[in-house]
């Protein structure tokens, strides 16, 4: 029972700390932060392709969910990024 309380109490901190975090980052460094999260999220990818190919149904199917959102994550992320970076290029005209 005492684990479940310190797991909520780390819960609850990182999500405090995170939005102070985040609230005190210029607009200038979204672009570098988002890239960094999207690698993140490729390795979180990597991982749940290894985890669907297991022997359980369990397995598989918690896998295969976390596949389709981590390539949500992933591809969002890098247009996300790319629109931003395109903000910043010089206008033809």
């Amino acid at each position: 029972m005492e684990i479940y309380i310190l797991l909520g109490f780390v819960l609850i901190l990182s999500i405090y700390l995170g939005l102070e975090l985040i609230s005190k980052v210029p607009s200038t460094l979204h672009t570098p932060l988002m890239s960094g999260a999207n690698a993140i999220s490729g390795i979180t990818l990597v991982g749940a392709i290894l985890s669907s190919g297991s022997s359980e149904f369990v397995t598989i199917a918690l896998g295969t969910a976390a596949v389709f959102f981590a390539s949500i994550n992933v591809v969002g992320g890098y247009l996300v990024t790319n629109r931003m970076l395109g903000m910043f290029k010089k206008k033809d005209k």
